[in-house]
């Protein structure tokens, strides 16, 4: 198939169904009715990836240097840590922006490095980085209107997410799942009506694991707001409990994605991508333990 024809497909904002004259073998009739307004130049396409790039490889260095250090937060390496996680990480108020201009423009970002395809990985990024490390900004005020922003960053990535692979999943449930009628180029016959989104790829940005995260948020914020001690251990075990279902869900997401993105991306990027997600999820996981044995070796220690 030629490309124009795909990209037609993949881009297509608007299917119209109309009447068919051959209601047996062509009870659905849908045709393009939306107009591609064409891609950004590539070097556009590459920036992005070198973006994308970098903030994962400043997270991964982040958990790594925890991982080696085994410290906790009263160190003195903890004030570097602090920066990166305010303006070099996904989550941070420097590249979140950042995100959220790059998906809004999207649909157009589709030359090497689609956003169709690695779009999903980046919003993963973002929600990674928020259940990995917390904000320790003492005023209270701040870290409320922190984190406030940081959901509100993360609710639009995930709209402007699904503006721009919604279209892709639909044009590729067509293209699988159709036939064409030769009446125009972008006419097809189906079986079964035509849904946005398609039916073969499942995967949304707003979606549970959203709101999973986005929870976390919210849970931090009344932790951070909480005055009597009792009611805020009691909602460090509700925060701690979602941040560890929201991990397993992004875990599913990742190999989901890995196995049942559309045949017409690239296998092998594709696994390189989000089994790049997951080695992190793997090595903060580690991290974790290791706190973990620290502080009962240091318990013990100050026991004897």
């Amino acid at each position: 198939m030629d490309s124009d024809r795909k990209k037609t497909f993949f881009k297509c904002t608007k299917w119209q169904f109309e009447d068919t004259l051959d209601p047996i073998n062509c009870p659905f009739h849908y045709f393009c009715d939306s107009i591609y307004a064409g891609d950004y130049p590539q070097i556009t396409d590459v920036l992005v990836f070198f973006f994308a790039t970098v903030t994962y490889l400043t997270t991964l260095i982040v958990v790594l240097r925890k991982v080696i250090s085994r410290r906790r937060r009263e160190n003195d390496d903890d004030d570097d840590d602090e920066k990166a996680k305010r303006y070099l990480l996904p989550s941070g108020p420097i590249s979140l922006p950042l995100i959220i201009l790059i998906l809004a423009k999207g649909q157009r970002i589709n030359t090497l490095f689609p956003i169709s395809i690695i779009g999903p990985a980046i919003l993963q990024l973002v929600q990674l980085s928020v259940l990995m490390f917390e904000n320790n900004i003492e005023k209270e005020a701040s870290f409320v209107f922190f984190e406030a922003s940081t959901i509100s960053g993360i609710l639009h990535a995930s709209l402007y997410l699904d503006a721009v692979i919604l279209p892709y999943y639909t044009g590729f449930d067509a293209l699988v799942t159709s036939t064409f009628s030769g009446v125009c180029k972008s006419c097809i016959c189906r079986k079964e009506p035509l849904i946005v989104g398609g039916k073969i790829v499942t995967y949304r940005g707003w979606s549970s694991t959203t709101f999973l995260v986005v929870g976390v948020l919210f849970l931090r914020i009344i932790s951070k707001l909480c005055k009597e001690e009792g009611k805020k251990k009691r909602v460090l075990v509700i925060q701690n409990a979602v941040e560890g279902l929201a991990l397993l869900v992004l875990v599913r997401d990742c190999v989901y994605l890995a196995v049942m993105s559309p045949v017409e991306e690239p296998i092998l990027f594709r696994v390189f991508v989000y089994g790049s997600l997951l080695l992190l999820i793997c090595v903060y996981v580690i991290t974790q333990v290791c706190c973990f044995v620290s502080r009962r070796q240091s318990k013990k220690t100050s026991d004897t």
